[in-house]
């Protein structure tokens, strides 16, 4: 009997013992990822680190440089959290450049002076907190609805608190005071044009709905409604199952300063509604246009329409003080902002940043953007971190290059500092919300994995496919077995169909399955 208990014990220790050798490692999961036919003539980069040691655990190319997307948006976030503080808030303030008789008439113009504020949106929400959407408004696609609050809530409050000074006629202009940084760049990834005034993010949101039937023409709903462009629907419904094809041209600017818009291309029959952006080519314009209609709505008469031109805004700006102040807006903290651009990949928002560092910070009047990179170097610096692993010229990830060791040790220094519960806090979640919410939805590691994604692709007009130049994700992981872990791992040209899931589809669902092996298995180089 001694015996038989004794065989069975050693028979039950020899088969833990067996699965624990049978599970495959860390390594042996990334190989056979990376042996997937999709990914022949591609590069990967991984770097993995202890966070509570520092210690070195995995790395593959880690030196290398590699297209990194969107991860670029940890550094520029990170930066900004670090320089201006996450209790750091905008004020927008509205003034009147004149006196207000007692029949309520303003004898003079109103002046927004523009902020920086990126979230003059529909975002805010009544506890000062942003909402988000796991795919943001400003990149469109199926899935993605729009927030429901009013787009144009923060220039309505404005509206009200101007007609509350008693405001019933403006015997001047609406104006946008852009001096804060240059308006006009478009950012790199989405072409949204970058300006220290941000209504909507400088879009118009316009879902998109095929007709009843083949050949009908789609439906249009716009919102925020606006005089500022007034679209021609030129879009038809297509066979069902072919591809969804809409666009915008640029428009016609008018004398008045509102844009004629032709919407062509189609949509298939049957297919649900879609959202779409139009970009804004004037983003003050956009915002002087929402005010005043906004203030038109409280039945303050507007003297001068027509768009303003040769603005003396330094004139102007001797009324810039308490005694001519109409109207403030003060956002939620830069925590708020930091969390809406990090889930999302706010491409608009990361590419002002180093222009809001450089006129906020280095108080620079030209070359805005430069000075804010030169600020963001020397955090890094101070940081003690090997720049000869990084470059970067923009604050989305339309064109820097990183190594997956020197975003590691960004990471790892990040994670030191005071601010890092906000910052960690801000990061997709595998599985969960923001950019990471359909990627390993089911893995034991969804919901363990805090990291940000990274796409940048190119057409292939050869092959009329897509050339994913970059694919990344970093971040951290909180493992089974307790651990902490820092990762980087890059997935750089990888070519996919057109479809526009697919480079998620193929290269973020890899990632992620790399990121959950790093969750549950041994790593071991």
């Amino acid at each position: 009997m001694v015996r038989r208990v004794l065989f069975l014990l050693a028979a039950c220790i020899f088969a833990s013992s067996f699965t624990l050798l049978a599970q495959p490692t860390f390594n042996d999961r990334l190989k056979a990822i990376m042996n997937q036919p999709e990914f022949a003539h591609s590069h990967f980069g991984v770097a993995i680190y202890s966070l509570e040691s520092g210690e070195r655990l995995f790395g593959l190319n880690e030196n290398k440089f590699f297209v990194p997307g969107s991860t670029t948006k940890l550094l520029t976030e990170g930066t900004a959290l670090e320089l201006l503080g996450a209790d750091y808030r905008f004020h927008t303030r509205v003034y009147g450049t004149g006196s207000i008789d007692s029949k309520g008439v303003l004898n003079g113009d109103i002046v927004l002076v523009a902020s920086g504020d990126p979230n003059l949106s529909g975002r805010l929400q009544p506890d000062g907190t942003m909402a988000f959407e796991d795919e943001d408004h400003s990149y469109g696609g199926p899935n993605s609805k729009g927030l429901p609050g009013d787009p144009l809530l923060v220039i309505n409050q404005l509206a009200d608190q101007i007609a509350a000074k008693g405001v019933k006629k403006v015997n001047g202009r609406i104006l946008i005071d852009t001096g804060l940084f240059p308006e006009g760049t478009r950012e790199l990834g989405t072409g949204v044009v970058i300006s220290p005034i941000m209504v909507n993010d400088n879009v118009i949101d316009v879902l998109v709905t095929p007709g009843a039937t083949e050949g009908a023409p789609i439906i249009l709903q716009i919102r925020p409604e606006t005089g500022y462009a007034q679209f021609v629907n030129h879009a038809t419904t297509g066979k069902a199952g072919t591809r969804a094809d809409i666009n915008f041209d640029d428009g016609v600017l008018k004398p008045d300063g509102t844009r004629t818009v032709t919407v062509t291309g189609s949509l298939p029959l049957g297919r649900g509604p879609a959202l779409e952006s139009y970009k804004l080519s004037e983003p003050s314009l956009f915002a002087s246009k929402s005010l005043s209609e906004a203030l038109r709505k409280r039945g303050i008469e507007i003297a001068h329409a027509e768009p303003p031109s040769n603005v003396d805004f330094k004139t102007l700006a001797a009324n810039y003080d308490g005694a001519h102040l109409l109207a403030e807006h003060i956002s939620p903290p830069l925590s708020e902002e930091i969390k809406v651009t990090l889930k999302v990949s706010q491409n608009l928002h990361a590419s002002m940043t180093p222009y809001l560092l450089g006129a906020t910070l280095a108080h620079a009047t030209k070359d805005v953007d430069q000075a804010g990179f030169d600020k963001e170097h020397e955090f890094l610096k101070n940081a003690d971190l090997d720049l000869s692993g990084a470059a970067q010229s923009d604050g989305a990830g339309g064109n820097a290059f990183f190594t997956p060791e020197f975003m590691v040790h960004y990471l790892l220094y990040m994670s030191k500092r005071p601010s890092f519960p906000i910052f960690r806090h801000a990061l997709p979640i595998l599985g969960r919300d923001g950019t990471l919410f359909k990627i390993q939805p089911s893995s034991p590691a969804a919901g363990h994995v805090f990291a940000k994604t990274g796409t940048y692709a190119v057409y292939d007009a050869l092959n009329k496919k897509l050339m994913v130049t970059g694919k990344g994700l970093a971040g951290y992981i909180d493992t089974a077995s307790g651990q902490h872990l820092v990762f980087a791992v890059y997935i750089n040209l990888a070519d996919v169909s057109l479809d526009p899931d697919a480079a998620q589809e193929i290269a973020g669902q890899a990632l992620g399955k790399i990121a959950a092996a790093a969750y549950d298995s041994v790593i071991a180089q």
